[in-house]
C-alpha cells in the first residue's frame, strides 16, 4: 500500500508518500508560504533528486494539487496515476477527549474535529482544510487521522486533571492533553526494540526536543505523564515558549503593561523561551554558538533549558517507580550532545553513566552510556510520518476487510 502522509499548518504542508509494508519513503517535500507571496514547493525523491517550483499557491486546495502534480510528474515523480495513491494519513493536532487512537475520516469525526477547534485554534482549522483539500482531489482514496494528543489519552485522572474548580473540567474539558504523541509512541516502541526487550517491561522517559518540546513518562507502553497540558504551552523552556511558569506571572504583566489577551498568548508563545531569555535566538545552535563566544544571557537560556529537562526526569522515575531508559528525539535531542551531557551531568544517582565519547560521535539509532549503566540512555531519530502511515494502511485494511 502506498500512503500519502500530510502535515498541513497555516501556510505550509508538509508530505511524505511512504510504503508502510517496506518501511520506505518514495519521495518527501514541503510547500512553504501558501496564500503568500513567493509559494514555494521542495520535493525529493527517494533518490535524491530534488527539484523547487514557484508559483501563485493560494490556498491548501491549490497546494494539494501541487503536490500531485509533482508526484505524478514523469520527470520528477514516482507514480504514473492517482490510483497508485491508495490511502492519506493526517497529522492532526488535537483528537480531545474522543480519540485515544488513529480513526477513519467519516462525516462523524470531521465534526467532531470542528468540535474541537476551540482546544487547537492554531492547527486544527488547517488540519481540516488539508482534509478537504483531499476529498476535493481524491473523493475516492480513503483519510485517516492520526492525533498528537491520542497516545496521551490513557493518562489516570489525577494526572490529567488540573487543580481548579471541577466544573470548569465538565464544561470545557480543561484538562492535560499532552501533544507529540507520534513522536513519544515511536521511540519508546523503538527503544523497546533496541534493547531487545518487551516494551510492556519497561520504563522509559522520552524528551522529545525541538523549537517545541515535551517529555513523556511511559511505564508498560501507556503514557502516564508528559509535561505539555492543556496546551503546547506548559512544561519544558522551548524556543519561543515560556513552558512552566506561575499562572499569576500573566496576570500581573498584563496589568502592567496593559495587554489584550491576543498579546498576552503571543507573549508567552513567540516572544518567550530561548528567544526572550537571551534575546538572541531561539535556535538551540546559535545559543550554543553565542555560549561559546561568552554570552551569559544565552548561557542562562541554556542552563535554564536543560535543567527542566534534568527536573522532569527525576519526577517522572519517582512518578513510575525507577527507570529503566531515556530517550532523546527531535532535532535538538538527536543533534546537541552538549544537551545532553548538561542534562545528563551528576545523574549517576539515577543509574544512569554517561560515556562522553559515544555521546559526541555516532549517527543515527544508539546508546551513548556505558555498557555497565543501569539505565541506558538512547539518542533514536524519530518517524513520525511512519508511524502515521502504518497507522493509515492498519486502519484502511482492517476497514476494508
Amino acid at each position: 500500500m502506498n500512503v500519502l502522509v500530510l502535515n498541513c499548518g497555516s501556510s505550509s504542508i508538509k508530505y511524505q508518500f511512504i510504503n508502510p509494508g517496506e518501511g520506505q519513503t518514495l519521495a518527501r517535500g514541503v510547500i512553504d508560504r501558501i496564500g503568500m507571496m513567493g509559494a514555494v514547493l521542495t520535493h525529493t525523491r527517494h533518490d535524491g533528486h530534488t527539484i523547487k517550483l514557484s508559483g501563485e499557491i493560494l490556498d491548501h486546495t491549490m497546494g494539494i494539487e501541487y503536490v500531485l502534480a509533482v508526484l505524478l510528474s514523469p520527470n520528477h515523480g514516482v507514480i504514473k496515476d492517482k490510483s497508485e495513491i491508495h490511502a492519506v494519513g493526517h497529522r492532526v493536532v488535537h483528537g480531545g477527549e474522543t480519540f485515544s487512537n488513529s480513526v477513519l475520516i467519516t462525516p462523524e469525526v470531521m465534526q467532531v474535529l470542528r468540535d474541537n477547534i476551540e482546544l487547537a485554534p492554531l492547527h486544527n482549522p488547517h488540519n481540516i482544510r488539508g482534509i478537504k483539500a483531499c476529498e476535493k482531489h481524491l473523493p475516492d482514496v480513503p483519510q485517516v487521522a492520526v492525533f498528537d494528543t491520542a497516545f496521551h489519552q490513557k493518562m489516570p485522572k489525577h494526572v490529567y486533571l488540573y487543580g481548579l474548580p471541577f466544573v470548569l473540567y465538565k464544561r470545557y474539558k480543561i484538562r492535560r492533553y499532552g501533544f507529540h504523541g507520534t513522536s513519544h509512541r515511536y521511540v519508546s516502541d523503538r527503544a523497546a526494540q533496541l534493547m531487545n526487550k518487551p516494551l510492556e517491561s519497561l520504563r522509559i522517559i522520552t524528551c522529545h526536543l525541538g523549537n517545541g518540546c515535551s517529555m513523556a513518562a511511559i511505564k508498560g507502553g501507556r503514557s502516564i505523564d508528559t509535561s505539555m497540558g492543556f496546551t503546547p504551552l506548559e512544561g519544558l523552556l522551548m524556543g519561543t515558549r515560556s513552558g512552566d511558569l506561575d499562572p499569576s506571572i500573566i496576570l500581573y504583566i498584563m496589568g502592567k503593561e496593559g495587554l489584550a489577551l491576543s498579546e498576552a498568548t503571543t507573549l508567552l508563545n513567540k516572544h518567550s523561551g530561548m528567544l526572550g531569555v537571551s534575546g538572541e535566538s531561539s535556535d538551540m545552535r546559535e545559543i550554543e554558538q553565542a555560549v561559546a563566544e561568552g554570552n551569559p544571557k544565552a548561557k542562562t537560556a541554556f542552563t535554564m533549558f536543560c535543567y527542566r529537562i534534568k527536573k522532569y526526569i527525576g519526577a517522572y522515575a519517582s512518578a513510575m517507580g525507577g527507570l529503566d531508559t531515556v530517550v532523546f528525539t527531535g532535532g535538538i535531542g538527536e543533534n546537541s550532545s552538549r544537551v545532553r551531557s548538561e542534562v545528563l551531568s551528576d545523574m549517576t544517582f539515577l543509574g544512569i553513566h554517561l560515556d562522553d565519547h559515544k555521546n559526541s560521535s555516532g549517527e543515527g539509532a544508539r546508546e551513548i552510556t556505558k555498557d555497565d549503566s543501569p539505565v541506558k540512555v538512547l539518542v533514536i531519530p524519530t518517524n513520525e510520518e511512519l508511524v502515521i502511515a502504518r497507522d493509515t494502511e492498519r486502519i484502511v485494511t482492517e476497514d476494508n476487510a
